[in-house]
């Protein structure tokens, strides 16, 4: 199994619409990704390290499926559609990461 995370910097004037990303937006990656996607997961961020200290991250959100493979072929004939949603939450590039999911629960 492979994960796709994809996460968003917290900068300082970022804009980004949680209610839209865990309502709207990851639903329909869902929908669209169809059986490709296992399932996600969606983080908020909230303190670093330290409690008062900033989250590196202001969301992520982790995609689970069988192979990278899978992942591809679920995401990238809707990727268009997927990618300009993006501006309806925020203003930031989100950062991706492909990971091999060595233990799962």
């Amino acid at each position: 199994m492979i994960k796709v995370s994809v996460m968003y910097p917290n900068q300082p004037g970022a804009r980004f619409d949680h209610a839209y990303y865990r309502d709207r937006h990851m639903p329909l990656v869902q929908r669209l990704m169809g059986s490709s996607c296992r399932y996600y997961t969606i983080d908020k961020g909230l303190s670093g390290a330290a409690a008062d200290a900033p989250a590196i991250y202001l969301a992520l959100c982790h995609i689970f499926c069988d192979s990278v493979d899978a992942f591809e072929a679920g995401f990238g004939p809707h990727a268009q559609e997927i990618l300009a949603d993006i501006a309806n939450y925020t203003d930031l590039a989100p950062v991706i990461q492909i990971s091999e999911v060595v233990v799962g629960h």
